[in-house]
């Protein structure tokens, strides 16, 4: 597995990341524990070396999870989690938003428990508080870096201008937002504002949620608890619009010996050396083949047979509701 550097201050991951969330919460039963270690320890077999989790996936169980599974690997991968939700005691969702300095010391210790490890490689602020100066932010994991407790900093689904504020007092070394050939409003200000800066860029989703892949691309496929019969995207008047889009990348994939998953995960790679994606899945054999990307070059004619196949402007509805939407690019 090739590496990638992200930021200017030594994180090193694997090109191809693996996103933690799904074993445990969003698209319905979770994964017995049993075989979600086992899937990670695979990952870790093919040279992942990025593991990305948070504290409200589960709520908290996920990082529990993640830790066990990666303790045999701890010296050889880097584990990144997340802050940012006020989340109560046997409550499943989130009350809102909360970044105080003081709520972000107590989540970095609590999310050290639960991965049982002594430094969290990669710190990421989950969405903007806009009752926090995002300088207070910095300040702060900036604190938890000089006591030993964090490596990196990062941003999620930050605005240009907040990471460019945020960068100023505690360096970003990456940002993770959606990015996939169905999600692309980053490239307008997002991206270039993290080249400019030199932080790295850390795509989730970016297989649209699995529906790039032709997985859970019909609502009959989908468990009753699955997050995505919510979404836009996924709704009655618009999924087989969306779909014919994706049956054009698999006409495309299947022409070159790949799968359409491999397609849209090379094409990504190959916006940039400073990209590693984290795609998530449930099963080994999915895992296998996402990774399989890292080993595809696209020329720039395929690149642009793929981006004519999936334009952006021909996907129906937004990425989240309106809830989700007003927590993006703050």
């Amino acid at each position: 597995m090739q590496s990638r550097k992200l930021g200017t201050q030594g994180l090193e991951v694997s090109a191809i990341g693996l996103g933690c969330m799904g074993l445990s919460v969003g698209y319905g039963a979770s994964l017995e524990e049993a075989a979600a270690i086992k899937l990670i320890e695979r990952g870790v077999e093919l040279g992942v070396t990025f593991f990305d989790t948070a504290e409200m996936y589960g709520p908290f169980t996920n990082e529990a999870l993640v830790g066990k599974a990666l303790r045999p690997a701890r010296d050889r991968v880097v584990i990144a989690t997340k802050f940012g939700f006020k989340i109560e005691p046997g409550e499943r969702r989130p009350r809102g938003v909360d970044s105080r300095p003081e709520h972000i010391r107590e989540v970095c210790d609590a999310s050290l428990q639960r991965l049982g490890v002594e430094t969290i490689d990669l710190l990421y602020q989950h969405r903007v508080d806009p009752a926090v100066p995002i300088e207070d932010v910095a300040g702060a994991v900036g604190d938890l870096v000089k006591a030993g407790k964090v490596r990196f900093f990062g941003l999620s689904e930050a605005g240009a201008e907040t990471i460019r504020r945020a960068h100023q007092v505690h360096p970003v070394s990456a940002v993770q937002s959606e990015y996939s050939l169905w999600s692309r409003d980053i490239e307008q200000a997002v991206l270039p504002t993290c080249r400019e800066l030199g932080v790295g860029l850390v795509p989730y989703s970016p297989l649209g949620r699995g529906f790039l892949a032709g997985a859970g691309n019909s609502l009959d496929q989908l468990a009753p608890d699955d997050f995505r019969r919510s979404m836009p995207r996924w709704q009655p008047d618009v999924i087989d619009k969306n779909r014919s889009l994706v049956d054009t990348l698999t006409a495309i994939a299947h022409g070159k010996g790949r799968t359409p998953a491999q397609l849209a995960l090379a094409w990504l790679l190959h916006q940039g050396q400073d990209i590693a994606p984290i795609p998530g899945t449930t099963k080994i054999h999915r895992l296998e083949e996402n990774l399989g990307a890292a080993e595809i070059h696209l020329s720039a004619d395929e690149r642009a047979e793929i981006e004519r196949a999936v334009p952006e402007t021909a996907v129906e509805g937004d990425r989240y509701d309106a809830r989700g939407l007003a927590m993006l690019n703050l």
